[in-house]
């Protein structure tokens, strides 16, 4: 019984959310535009979470996601003032993202600086970095190229429902591809593995021959990389950039993390449970806001949910054991 509770406990949250809001919102929560329209707004939150879930295999966590995806941002809108291609204004920011998460990685696995000091420190520099380049400034208007911010309204064509025409939005489709990868990396590869074994033991990988210093550069490369990606679908999204418009991505995607690690056999995180834990976000935040619950009350009872879970996860393994 404590066993079914700790594993499949957040699942059954889930279930009872999903059933809360059906029951209270019978006309708009369990349609198809709602939640495609989930999924996209979404779709930013669940890149920076696989990304996040790379690093925290290790033990490890990333608190620079943020100011990153607001940096990534206005790269992206300042190139196109210099009137750059779309596509290079693009890997351009995402080259910071790289850059950004490597420094992360020399700073931790290199130098020694524990994770929560290293990348505290480059979140205050990549948020004043932000300011720096776009002046303090939003950054929108004619500036971005109408094929920039049009692929954030485009999407794969599904048919019609009920006469009315669906389709799965770009940055949905966007945020399945990253998802695939990660769990390809994870699960599927001998790289996934040795994170994981990092996360398990870290003295017991490196005497075992796992290149520790080497693997946690990278991944917290990869890390950046999803960061500046969200940032960039963000600023695709409301076709403006600003030096704060990706700060909530980090806590969020960190308690999605936490989320769906409960839903794993032994609580380490699992990209698949990362999924599930943003989902639950994203339905309670949907379903609050159309139930007309004031955001900081919407705030507490994310907050709670996340204590409720991960308490219940911990406990029912210290009764088994």
């Amino acid at each position: 019984m404590l066993t079914l509770l700790r594993r499949y406990g957040t699942l059954i949250g889930f279930a009872a959310i999903l059933l809360f809001f059906w029951i209270s919102l019978p006309d708009t929560f369990m349609t198809a535009r709602n939640w495609l329209n989930i999924s996209q707004q979404m779709s930013m939150l669940i890149v920076v979470a696989a990304g996040m879930t790379i690093v925290m295999v290790m033990g490890d966590f990333d608190l620079s996601v943020g100011s990153m995806a607001s940096l990534a941002g206005i790269v992206v809108a300042v190139m196109f003032t210099f009137d750059l291609p779309i596509w290079a204004a693009v890997s351009l920011a995402l080259m910071v993202g790289l850059a950004g998460g490597a420094i992360n990685g020399v700073l931790i696995s290199v130098i020694g600086i524990l994770p929560f000091v290293a990348t505290l420190a480059t979140l205050t520099m990549l948020s004043g970095l932000a300011f720096v380049v776009s002046g303090g400034k939003t950054i929108s208007g004619r500036v971005i190229p109408e094929g920039f911010s049009g692929f954030a309204r485009g999407g794969l064509s599904l048919g019609e429902w009920n006469g009315v025409a669906i389709a799965l939005p770009n940055l949905t489709l966007v945020a399945i591809v990253i998802v695939a990868l990660v769990w390809v990396l994870l699960e599927q590869t001998t790289f996934g593995r040795r994170l994981y074994a990092i996360g398990g033991n870290i003295e017991a990988a490196h005497l075992s021959g796992v290149a520790v210093r080497k693997l946690k550069l990278i991944a917290f490369a990869l890390t950046g990389s999803t960061a500046a990606l969200a940032g960039i679908m963000y600023a695709s999204r409301v076709a403006s950039a600003n030096p704060t418009q990706g700060s909530s991505l980090m806590l969020n995607a960190i308690a999605g993390v936490f989320l769906g690690s409960t839903f794993s056999e032994h609580g380490e995180p699992r990209i698949l449970g990362t999924i599930l834990g943003v989902l639950i976000l994203g339905i309670l935040d949907n379903g609050l806001t159309q139930l007309s619950v004031d955001s900081y009350v919407r705030q507490i009872l994310v907050g709670g949910i996340i204590i409720l879970a991960v308490s219940t996860s911990s406990l029912t393994k210290h009764l088994r054991a």
